[in-house]
């Protein structure tokens, strides 16, 4: 089974090889035959654009070709459930933290809009909690089992078919990695080729949906899960600092699986529910600042936590302009390009007669504020929006700053509310958001946009593919979605 794998690979490299090759040949054979018959000039450049036409309609191929078959998030048992009051009286109990840490904390969560329904893992309702590595493990199984055995059971597809495993995780990497704790929990093929992604942060679900989608194009197999959870017991920090204090305030236990197919395997005739649209990523690792935005270290104590760098707020902006920048090239629609373009020569031609006129203002005593720089449309460019959960705040100033309204922010919100901040997790909770209302209808896109340490941030664009319109698919919001969306209070 493995060589006959092996021998697949290599003939569809192989394949993929000769293919380039005599793209490559017949273009050098074009230039030769413009030069041998002395034409313009002109006509050297259409081999060579018609070569960029082919790579770049290769790409955008090779992304249709992926599609999602379906998803699954975890609801963790109701016992996990903590809600604000008693987890800010068990801040108060478990003797680590002092007046000005619990009041800190207080002021965060209850700014942040989180309800009184998210969960804490087993070891952290001790106390002290138990932030061990043996708690640790017991957390990434409590994630990863249940989840995983509802998305093989609402796919119908066994574990034995899936040939490819990413697992992201940013604060935990244990001996054996997670990807091996769930290739020998559920007996996965020996062929299956499995990928342990650590230190992302929020953004790393989409860079799992990356790898996974290079491995599906590069190689003859099935199906690729992949797993996004943060496993909370490591990230609890018990010191005084509180620059590390605010994951205590934010995260909380959840975790998603997602089962991803190409057209090239022997699933080709398997119905996907979404079609990938584009994958756009983005960091600015470079710069140092950027870099050190956010870092996990030890504090003055020795305690170990993760720290928010100063400036981050101004970083994120940063790195957004430049993210969405290159993503709207290529998911905006031309009629919204156009309307951007022309806003952008009016701005620039007023600013210019601003700049003519600024003598005669600063003489006559005049001033006035810029003009705001135009932002597209980005409603014209998907349906659906799941954005970074960092908080009620963090949530309406990225919204606000996209041009969005309430209800294009409303999953984020809810999903923060419900379930807290579940790192790379939220944004398939999210979905599954708009899913439980019935939101997302037949070629429907879907923006999933993640930012991560780094700095990075990565975007999924879905089309919806499959599915009757109006179709409710509850998943873990089955008990509440009906009391959704909350006020704000």
């Amino acid at each position: 089974m493995a060589m006959d794998t092996a021998h697949r690979d290599h003939l569809l490299a192989a394949l993929h090889g000769v293919l380039g090759a005599a793209t490559l040949l017949l273009c050098l054979l074009a230039e030769l035959v413009v030069f041998a018959l002395r034409r313009h000039a002109a006509f050297y450049l259409a081999p060579a654009a018609a070569m960029l036409l082919v790579g770049r309609l290769r790409r955008r191929a090779a992304a249709a070709e992926i599609g999602l078959v379906d998803f699954a998030c975890l609801k963790p048992p109701r016992r996990l459930r903590i809600p604000v009051a008693g987890l800010l009286e068990h801040f108060r109990l478990i003797g680590c933290f002092d007046g000005g840490s619990v009041e800190f904390m207080t002021k965060v969560i209850e700014a942040s809009g989180m309800g009184n329904e998210t969960y804490f893992p087993p070891s952290l309702h001790y106390i002290p909690p138990a932030a061990t590595h043996a708690g640790a493990v017991q957390e990434a199984h409590m994630l990863f089992f249940p989840t995983l055995d509802d998305l093989f059971a609402k796919t119908g597809v066994p574990p034995s078919a899936v040939g490819a495993l990413v697992v992201n995780c940013s604060g935990f990497c244990p001996a054996p990695s997670l990807a091996a704790i769930i290739a020998s929990r559920y007996r996965m093929r020996s062929d299956v080729r499995t990928f342990n992604l650590s230190g992302m942060g929020c953004a790393a679900g989409v860079v799992g949906v990356d790898v996974a989608r290079g491995v599906l194009l590069t190689h003859a197999i099935p199906y690729a899960v992949v797993v996004s959870a943060e496993i909370v017991t490591v990230g609890w920090y018990s010191g005084k600092d509180q620059g590390k204090l605010l994951l205590n305030c934010y995260f909380r236990t959840g975790c998603s699986a997602a089962l991803v197919t190409s057209r090239r395997g022997v699933a080709a005739r398997v119905p996907v529910k979404y079609r990938l649209a584009r994958l756009t990523r983005t960091n600015q690792i470079a710069n140092d600042r950027s870099y050190r935005s956010g870092y996990r270290e030890e504090d003055g104590e020795g305690v170990t936590g993760f720290t928010l760098g100063q400036g981050v707020g101004r970083m994120v902006s940063e790195l957004l302009r430049a993210h969405l920048v290159t993503l709207s090239l290529s998911i905006l629609p031309w009629r919204e390009k156009l309307r951007y373009a022309r806003a952008l020569l009016l701005l620039l031609s007023s600013r210019r007669r601003r700049d003519d006129g600024s003598n005669k203002l600063a003489r006559g005593g005049g001033s006035g504020s810029r003009p705001a720089v135009p932002l597209p449309d980005f409603r014209a460019a998907a349906d659906h929006f799941c954005l970074p959960s960092s908080g009620r705040p963090m949530i309406w100033r990225l919204g606000q700053g996209l041009g969005l309204g309430e209800r294009e922010m409303e999953a984020a919100l809810m999903t923060f509310h419900r379930f807290g901040n579940q790192s790379a997790a939220s944004l398939w909770y999210q979905l599954a958001y708009l899913e439980a209302k019935g939101r997302v209808r037949v070629g429907d896109t879907v923006w999933q946009l993640g930012v991560g340490s780094g700095l990075k941030a990565n975007s999924l664009v879905w089309k919806r593919a499959a599915g009757s319109d109006g179709e409710r698919e509850l998943g873990p919001w089955a008990d509440c979605i009906h009391r959704y969306p909350v006020a704000e209070t």
